[in-house]
């Protein structure tokens, strides 16, 4: 219901400004057909149709032979066209001084942000926000992108995303971007502290949303993570852990960039937390759901709150609340994912 009051308010909005050129086009119809049918008696079809074309200058020709009175109302026909034809011109070009339409920009993108849902809010478009961006674009999941700067708002917009251009830290920001039907909050602002204002922002609207922040310090993460943040990177420590990695480890390695290149994924099966569903559910372990042999995929590890399961075996038990890690190819984990029914909630890809 809302969003349909909003949508009236907004076509009304858009054309308020045009509503006294449109009585007058209707008025310059209605004048010029009563003219014909005084002067030709023409039917009302003919009538309106000769205001079309002599209004439009299509120059099919008349509709019937015109006597002298009729050319002189086909005369003042064109001159009352050429008169709204300037007054157009001239309305329209104080309505681009006037900035309406970056009015009617900005009334379309919060219709776009209100219809929104299950999107990524990316607050921040520096290398590493347009980094995110790519990957995220690439799964074809919505994203909305807040960024302050208008130079970087540039950038986004001729990478073909939606972009707020406020400030990230405002708690009216975060609700504009659709904090509460969003899936997850990407915080990549180039200052430490305004990344946690965004978290204990987006924490008081919204408790259980995931955030994953950026931290250039050791003492900035452990912040974040203390004001609610799910995942806290930074971009320097996981660079110097890589550079190790493919120093100490260089086979295993190029052997994820293999697999990331590849048409295997990683996924996470997060399960219902309804007991009684569990309860009624004939297959709880591995082996009884025949994931291996009916799926082909793999089940890497089981996250139960705070604890994860390595490799776990067929007689692993499924509970309320878990998350799978799950490895194969998109058909396979989709075969996984209709396995395990209605167990689960939300199905993530990793990557």
């Amino acid at each position: 219901m809302k969003l349909r009051l909003f949508e009236f308010y907004f076509i009304k909005d858009y054309l308020r400004p045009w509503f006294g050129l449109i009585y007058s086009l209707f008025f310059l119809f209605f004048l010029g057909a009563i003219g014909y049918r005084i002067t030709e008696g023409w039917e009302w079809s003919d009538c309106l149709w000769m205001v079309l074309i002599t209004i439009t200058t299509i120059g099919f020709g008349e509709v019937q032979p015109l006597s002298p009175e009729g050319r002189i109302v086909t005369v003042l026909v064109i001159v009352g066209g050429l008169i709204f034809i300037q007054f157009t011109f001239q309305k329209a070009v104080r309505l681009f001084e006037s900035g309406y339409f970056q009015r009617v920009n900005e009334l379309r993108f919060k219709r776009l942000l209100r219809k929104m849902e299950n999107h990524v809010i990316l607050c921040g478009y520096g290398r590493v926000g347009q980094e995110i961006s790519n990957q995220i674009k690439t799964q074809n999941i919505p994203i909305i992108v807040v960024e302050s700067d208008e130079d970087r708002k540039k950038i986004a917009e001729e990478n073909g995303l939606e972009v707020l251009c406020a400030d990230a830290t405002l708690d009216e920001t975060l609700k504009l971007a659709g904090l509460e039907k969003c899936k997850s909050l990407v915080v990549t602002l180039p200052n430490d502290a305004a990344n946690l204002y965004v978290v204990l922002s987006a924490k008081g609207i919204r408790s259980s949303i995931r955030v994953i922040a950026r931290a250039g310090t050791e003492e900035a993460a452990s912040k974040l993570r203390l004001a609610g943040a799910s995942i806290v990177v930074s971009p320097y420590i996981a660079a110097g852990r890589a550079m190790a990695s493919m120093a100490l480890r260089p086979i295993a390695i190029d052997f994820l960039d293999l697999l990331a290149g590849s048409e295997c994924e990683i996924e996470e099966f997060e399960l219902s937390n309804d007991i009684s569903l569990f309860e009624t559910s004939e297959k709880r372990s591995l082996s009884e759901l025949g994931i291996g042999k009916k799926s082909g995929a793999k089940i890497l590890a089981i996250k139960e709150n705070e604890k994860l399961f390595t490799n776990p075996g067929g007689n692993f038990i499924l509970q309320p609340g878990q998350v799978l890690i799950a490895f194969g190819s998109k058909e396979q984990l989709n075969i996984l994912n209709g396995l395990l029914g209605n167990l689960v909630v939300a199905v993530e890809l990793l990557k």
